[in-house]
């Protein structure tokens, strides 16, 4: 019966082909639009560590004076707490993280020297975040003890010095320091840098930095501080450092510190843990308050408001489109089928029941979105190819996977029945003795 409906709806539609265009670019363009931006926000939104952020945590403690802060903890730690928290080794795994730019050179080629981002961080890092090696792989635990001059670099910084190839154990200038590669990263592109998102609530809707390409090179901690003393970034400080660039025991916060719990009791135990530090460095005099506050990973990230304010505001708007969309349709099959009033008075007085023209109706209805559902990936590979070309941070990143490519059509055809409701059920409700003494 489904394929006797079919030939119907293919036959009615070519009947009125401007009516049929009209309605077909009404679904497309209104769903080309809406999936554009549904597009993006799916793959600005979506969590970077599936299966594990949830034991992925964000500890923090406040070492800052008295009414220098409101509404709980800096986003960052200063460095005596990162550090103090990390050797505690109260976590199935735990990782420091510090920010700074560095001069790269590889000694034995003709390359100028570059300007890159480093993180100096430890070894937990690369297993607690699930980072891809093409090549080698991260340092030992013991090598952030023993401050070795290993490092960790990226696959791009891997084709622009060394053509792609295998570059472990060869040598990379840091700064004035000489350090020897031991890994070398897969193509790695987390979406967002998620383990470096900070003062995103501040941020008065630019969070498109969270959304820029993960470092190039990757140092053991200690070492990267001594490598690249005086480049550090910090967060903020509450009096200015003696010596600018050079934190250890400055007033400023510019460590962040990741760990990872495998239960909940283990996350309950380390909040316990570091409500336990900051009592304590009160008493000590270190601290002047003790709010404590710790978020799995996807907290954070929604803590932060890690999704740009622009692409929010373009979907609802999108949407608010694709609605205005949906409203013309209703009215373009509405006058379609009652045109066709004198046919299914006729298939009425035939016998056909209700149910059957409500049926009919509805798939010529579902057959305009199918076609308008092509029309919309089109267009909807269009708007991410225009996305692209304005070049936002995330740039790189907007693309079309296959879930969003089924999305598309069943949103298209989920619109049209829903457009097609209305018109045909006013259709199927023609009374059949009204329209044959009109024949």
């Amino acid at each position: 019966m489904f394929g006797y409906y079919l030939d119907l709806a293919l036959r009615s539609l070519k009947r009125n082909r401007l009516l049929t265009v009209l309605m077909v670019l009404a679904i497309a363009i209104g769903i080309g639009a809406s999936m554009t931006t549904l597009t993006v926000m799916h793959l600005l939104s979506g969590d970077p560590l599936p299966g594990k952020s949830a034991n992925i945590f964000y500890p923090q403690v406040d070492a800052s004076p008295k009414g220098f802060t409101k509404g709980g903890p800096l986003d960052v730690l200063d460095y005596r707490s990162a550090v103090d928290l990390w050797g505690a080794h109260r976590a199935d795994r735990q990782a420091l993280i510090a920010n700074s730019d560095v001069k790269v050179r590889a000694p034995g080629t003709n390359l100028p020297p570059l300007m890159l981002h480093m993180l100096a961080t430890t070894s937990d890092f690369f297993p607690m975040f699930k980072v891809p090696f093409e090549y080698g792989s991260a340092w030992t635990p013991s090598d952030d003890a023993d401050r070795a001059r290993v490092a960790v670099i990226s696959s791009d910084l891997n084709d622009k010095l060394f053509g792609g190839k295998d570059s472990l154990g060869k040598t990379l200038r840091l700064k004035d320091s000489d350090v020897r590669i031991v890994g070398v990263l897969a193509r790695w592109r987390p979406s967002p840098l998620f383990y470096d998102v900070r003062g995103g609530r501040f941020a008065n809707g630019d969070t498109g930095d969270f959304y820029r390409r993960s470092e190039d090179v990757f140092t053991p901690f200690q070492s990267g501080l001594e490598i690249n003393a005086g480049n550090f970034w910090q967060f903020t400080c509450w009096h200015m450092p003696d010596n600018p660039g050079h934190l250890k025991n400055a007033p400023c916060v510019w460590v962040a510190l990741w760990v990872e719990l495998d239960s909940a009791a283990k996350a309950t135990d380390y909040r316990t843990f570091i409500a336990s530090y900051a009592e304590q460095q009160k008493v000590l005099g270190r601290f002047t308050q003790t709010e404590t506050r710790m978020m799995n990973l996807m907290q954070w990230l929604d803590y932060n408001h890690v999704l740009p304010r622009d692409v929010k505001l373009q979907t609802w708007l999108a949407f608010a489109f694709l609605a205005i969309c949906l409203f013309n349709t209703v009215g373009l099959l509405l006058a379609k089928f009652l045109r066709r009033a004198g046919e299914i008075g006729v298939r009425r007085a035939l016998g056909a029941s209700r149910r059957a023209v409500f049926a009919q109706c509805l798939t010529e209805a579902g057959l305009v979105g199918f076609i308008g559902g092509v029309g919309g990936w089109v267009l909807t590979l269009v708007g991410l190819w225009l996305v692209r070309r304005q070049q936002p941070p995330y740039s790189d990143l907007v693309h079309m996977d296959v879930s969003m490519f089924f999305v598309t059509f069943v949103l298209a055809v989920a619109v049209s029945l829903l457009a097609g409701a209305l018109p045909a059920l006013r259709a199927s409700r023609i009374a059949p003795a009204l329209q044959l003494k009109t024949l």
